[in-house]
């Protein structure tokens, strides 16, 4: 009976060790989690703090210990990839923006600043398939009109002359502007339409098509006849 009783005794002391390391298996996360919401939330106020007070440096270190501790989390590094192209610093906007889209492929602010910095790399190759992307998800006509050009620029002019058709019939196009630059060293808005008639009278000439060029690049006249780049791609059109 005694043995019986010792035993039982046992039982009763394994099973509350039991459920006393299972506690605190379950605490642990629970505590763990607790300490990086605190961590997070001192980094996020520092970081402001460096954003209002422009000291980039502290900023992106604070961010990069914020994606070190969740490393799930997309917030941060989107963050980052922005702060490194606000200052101009394209290549490092290029690899962030990039590292970001591995994370997720689908990442708007990615892919933006992915085509933009790499177009400003002078990598058209590989800011051609980000702009297309970003078209795809936003639907936003001025990467429909980068993506035109970059294809015009690598030589793929059937391929831009869809995408610019595209823009064109797009009865937005009307209505959204894009800045271009002037002779005297202004900024001239032009509606999108215009713009891309300009384009396609451009991929004309490119392919040596005087009759469409000239077609294409009156059109954009009758949108807008103060369009001044249009103005010179006639006159170029009318020397061919």
């Amino acid at each position: 009976m005694k043995n019986k009783i010792t035993l039982i005794f046992g039982l009763f002391m394994c099973m509350a060790m039991t459920a006393i390391a299972q506690d605190a298996e379950v605490q642990a996360p629970s505590q763990d989690s607790e300490a990086v919401r605190k961590r997070n939330e001192t980094d996020q106020r520092i970081y402001q703090a460096a954003m209002r007070y422009n000291d980039f440096s502290v900023a992106r270190m604070k961010l990069f210990e914020l994606m070190e501790r969740n490393p799930t989390n997309t917030r941060y590094p989107e963050l980052l990839a922005t702060l490194y192209f606000d200052a101009g610093q394209y290549t490092s906007a290029a690899v962030s923006a990039i590292d970001l889209l591995e994370m997720n492929d689908k990442s708007v602010t990615g892919l933006e600043i992915a085509a933009y910095s790499l177009e400003q790399l002078g990598a058209m190759d590989r800011a051609l398939p980000n702009f297309e992307r970003h078209y795809l998800l936003t639907g936003n006509l001025f990467s429909l009109y980068k993506t035109a050009y970059m294809q015009y620029t690598l030589d793929k002019s059937e391929e831009a002359l869809n995408s610019v058709n595209m823009l064109i019939k797009n009865n937005k196009a009307s209505s959204e502007k894009v800045g271009f630059p002037t002779t005297d060293n202004d900024t001239q808005e032009v509606n999108l339409k215009a713009a891309g008639l300009n384009l396609k009278a451009m991929i004309y000439i490119a392919m040596q098509n005087k009759e469409e060029a000239l077609e294409a690049i009156n059109q954009a006249l009758e949108v807008q006849p103060d369009f001044e780049l249009a103005k010179e791609t006639k006159a170029e059109i009318s020397n061919m």
